[in-house]
């Protein structure tokens, strides 16, 4: 089956309830492996598609996004618009609307920096005075921004794990989730997940030996789904330390298509513009020609050592540089070291990967912070969020990404999405718009009707 007749095949799974409705029960469990980390962090830095889908079996953002691009609550009970310059939240209980407060207000501290930040630059103060009243954040917007709902369900926006419930499952220990009965949305069909992290060779290893019915984070394969790759890695430079041609130098000696290809973990495209093919139209881009040659030039790339196909980018970008006079030096960093050395603009070169919105205006955003140049949203959004269409919205970003991509050191490479295959008994699984897989509406299928599929 072709990945294509797989997402499909997925999809109608889940979407076509009065199919399922009839066979859909509650209970039982699924084995689920995956290449990720045993545990994930703090929501802004469970970024990748494969942390930020863990993360929200835990933990959700306070709404997600429909294809249609509107905003449904998730954790939130309720999202309002009590006047149009005010967001109104109501979240489960208080304590949960504090903890998130407080942890959005931490993505524009010295300590926690994070270019998700951005997704909260419309609110008056940028973010960095969220009040929580009892259970409700009532946020005010300081210019007109529509897509402020969209931009909030943004799993780096998530409430941070915690004794809280935030999640459709809550962890049991030894790798167990149970399903969390009083979630708002519903609970989940299944009564438990059973977790194991491994590497891509024990991924392989339990499929053909059928001991796990899920599995993330797979290569693409002939039996492997994916959904929006919106999970976009740049190559960000200071123009403060490297000299003015150095985009030239990168661009004619780089191929996206033979980088995306030959070292970067599927499923993945090549992105020559500044937003990912997702959320714009990528079309041809000529590579220009090739620097004069100049004296030898010492650099440092870091990288986030978590990610493995960094580190193979990296040393392509150091062997393909130093046709052009560089001598690159690697060092690769935690992810959080990673964002500390970006906030305080200490690097030369960074690998930097986003997981972006689905939302074009609120992707550019993250990417003009990310690429420092937080001082054009102050221009940008405003003119983006005049606009009360949202098709003309998305329109203006993408017309904007456009004409900015060339002003700002920060150089598109590739983006990614998430790899997931499941055996026939498990029926449910569907992609959200952002790309991630939405477990909690997983169920499992009668013997009978499992048997007449075979393996995806």
């Amino acid at each position: 089956m072709t990945p294509r007749l797989a997402l499909a095949s997925l999809v109608l799974l889940g979407a076509s309830p009065s199919l399922a409705a009839g066979r859909t029960r509650y209970g039982g469990e699924v084995r689920m492996a995956h290449a990720g980390p045993p545990e994930v962090g703090e929501p802004s830095l469970a970024d990748t598609p494969l942390e930020a889908t863990l993360l929200g079996l835990l933990s959700r953002p306070v709404c997600t996004v429909t294809p249609e691009g509107e905003a449904h609550p998730a954790l939130a009970r309720e999202m309002s618009r009590p006047t149009p310059q005010v967001s109104r939240l109501t979240l489960p209980n208080a304590a949960t609307a504090g903890a998130l407060a407080r942890a959005w207000m931490r993505l524009s501290s010295a300590e926690g920096a994070s270019p998700y930040r951005a997704l909260l630059y419309p609110l008056r103060g940028e973010g960095r005075q969220v009040n929580a009243s009892d259970a409700t954040l009532e946020l005010a917007l300081s210019f007109p921004w529509p897509d402020m709902e969209r931009a909030l369900c943004h799993p780096a926006l998530a409430a941070p794990v915690s004794g809280t419930p935030a999640g459709p499952f809550s962890s049991a220990g030894r790798g167990a989730l149970d399903a969390q009965t009083r979630w708002p949305r519903g609970r989940p069909y299944l009564d438990r997940l059973l977790l194991t992290a491994t590497d891509e060779r024990g991924l392989a290893r339990l499929w053909s030996s059928r001991q796990v019915q899920v599995e993330l984070g797979v290569s693409s394969e002939s039996d492997t789904v994916s959904g929006a790759m919106l999970y976009a890695t740049y190559l960000a430079f200071s123009p403060r330390r490297l000299p003015a041609d150095f985009r030239q130098a990168v661009e004619s000696s780089i191929d996206r298509e033979d980088l995306t290809r030959l070292f970067v973990h599927g499923p993945a495209v090549p992105m020559p513009h500044l937003l990912p093919p997702a959320l714009m139209p990528q079309g041809p881009r000529s590579r220009p020609t090739a620097p004069p040659s100049a004296p030898s030039r010492k650099v440092t790339l870091i990288y986030d050592t978590a990610l493995e196909d960094q580190r193979a980018v990296a040393e392509r970008i150091q062997v393909k540089l130093h046709e052009r006079g560089y001598t690159v030096a690697l060092e690769p960093l935690s992810r959080a070291a990673l964002r500390a050395r970006w906030a305080k603009g200490d690097f030369e070169l960074m690998l930097h990967a986003l997981m972006l919105p689905p939302a074009p205006g609120p992707a550019l955003a993250v990417v003009l912070d990310a690429g420092g140049r937080k001082d054009l949203l102050g221009v940008e959004l405003p003119a983006i969020g005049a606009l009360t269409d949202m098709a003309a919205r998305d329109a203006r970003a993408r017309e904007r990404a456009l004409a900015l991509a060339a002003t700002l050191p920060l150089l598109p490479l590739y983006a990614q999405g998430l790899g997931v295959r499941a055996m026939p008994e498990v029926g449910g699984l569907v992609m959200d718009t952002q790309g991630l897989p939405t477990l909690d509406g997983a169920f499992l299928l009668p013997a009978e009707s499992a048997s007449m599929g075979g393996r995806p």
